[in-house]
């Protein structure tokens, strides 16, 4: 492995083999919405069959644009986290965009529904401000997280600090894609020794937190036979089940209120955070 390509390559030939992933298309991108409309819809029509029926007796071959229409206002709104866990409305109903793992095995159908869960990997997505994240990863047709990859083996010698600054001067944070809570809710900065994250690009002033194992007592990660040292990004935690039920229970919206004296008096100022779990969370 001595480009970034061949990193890439690795990543996804990974996800698709054990992962749980299908291969996405990054011309099905739907860069104004900032979705993958083909996957949400089949996911739709497979798992919620009465739902679309009704859907399709109000708006006929107009109900895909129906569809696709209320989900991109609900998350414009509400946000990415919030709609997986809830559904958004649709001519009234609430449609549901993923299923998670049931607390028992009691309920076949509960099961069934999870297993239809249509993760992605999706390669050099172009987005309106001409950004291409090298990985798109998407549960039911919208994307949760991307990866900025940098392979340290290769001759440009590139780390994860060159992709933090990817994120920080060449990533629009107004783009959908890129905005805070709105599409994805993770960005990893990744290279074949470390990993860092953030859940808020804010240019310049965007913070990254480490994602690392931790080796001998200190930062960084331990050696890994045959593989490079960051692998358990992909091998553990963007897994389906992993990555499914991180998203069910692990992922919190913090919201701060403080009020704030100022020239014209009180004023209320609003704080959002994404909490995505550090790895050793996930570990423990």
């Amino acid at each position: 492995m001595h480009t970034e390509r061949d990193f890439e390559n690795d990543i996804e030939a990974a996800l698709l083999a054990n992962g749980g992933y299908q291969r996405g298309d990054p011309a099905g991108y739907d860069a104004e919405r900032a979705l993958f409309p083909a996957d949400t819809l089949a996911f739709v029509q497979a798992t919620q069959p009465k739902i679309w029926q009704y859907l399709e007796s109000l708006h006929k071959d107009k109900t895909p644009a129906a569809l696709i229409d209320s989900l991109a206002k609900e998350l414009d709104s509400k946000g990415t986290l919030g709609v997986l866990r809830e559904g958004f409305k649709c001519s009234g109903k609430t449609v549901k965009v993923a299923f998670f793992a049931p607390n028992t095995g009691m309920d076949p159908q509960a099961q069934e529904r999870y297993q239809a869960n249509r993760l992605s990997v999706v390669r050099q997505v172009s987005t309106k401000s001409g950004a291409i994240p090298d990985l798109v990863v998407a549960v039911n047709g919208l994307p949760v997280a991307t990866l900025e990859l940098k392979n340290v083996m290769s001759a440009t010698r590139w780390t994860v600090e060159h992709a933090k600054n990817q994120y920080k001067y060449e990533r629009d944070p107004r783009e959908k894609l890129f905005a805070f809570k709105q599409r994805c809710l993770v960005h990893f900065a990744v290279d074949t020794e470390q990993v860092f994250m953030t859940t808020k690009l804010e240019g310049k002033d965007t913070f990254f937190l480490p994602f690392n194992r931790g080796f001998d007592h200190g930062a960084g990660n331990p050696p890994v036979e045959e593989d490079v040292r960051t692998s358990y990004l992909w091998h553990e935690v963007l897994v389906k089940d992993s990555l499914l039920d991180i998203l069910a229970r692990f992922m919190h919206l913090v919201v701060e209120e403080k009020t704030v004296a100022t020239e014209k008096g009180l004023k209320r100022h609003t704080k959002e955070t994404m909490i995505f779990p550090r790895y050793h969370q996930l570990d423990a």
